[in-house]
């Protein structure tokens, strides 16, 4: 007894999976995330590296050797605070990666105009 083939109608169309699979807000949320995650911590450890490295150690009241984990302790209170050079460093990822964006969006529509210039 053999099985008989199966038909049109028994054969299922699987979502594509991974980024293509999510919807374009879903992607954008994931690259705003990514994007604050370099902001939060990311940046301020790189800050750290640069300053420690240039600058000499961080100093974090009494203590002469504070360390990164100071700095993002520093860093989340300034955020908490509401000082604004603190929010420049924690968006500026996020602001950098809109504006490429943008920019490379602009191009790209730039191009297709000049071929339909009647110029």
């Amino acid at each position: 007894m053999s099985t008989p083939p199966p038909e049109d109608n028994d054969y299922v169309v699987e979502e594509p999976r991974g980024w293509r699979g999510l919807s374009r807000l879903q992607r954008e949320l994931i690259i705003l995330a990514a994007e604050l995650l370099c902001g939060l911590v990311l940046v301020p450890l790189l800050i750290w590296v640069a300053g420690n490295r240039v600058l000499g150690g961080y100093t974090h009241g009494t203590n002469q050797h504070a360390g990164p984990a100071d700095l993002l302790e520093d860093f989340i209170t300034g955020l908490g605070h509401g000082l604004s050079v603190f929010w420049v460093v924690a968006l500026g990822p996020a602001i950098l990666v809109t504006l490429l964006r943008a920019f490379a969006h602009l191009l790209r529509s730039g191009s297709s105009r000049e071929d339909q210039s009647p110029y």
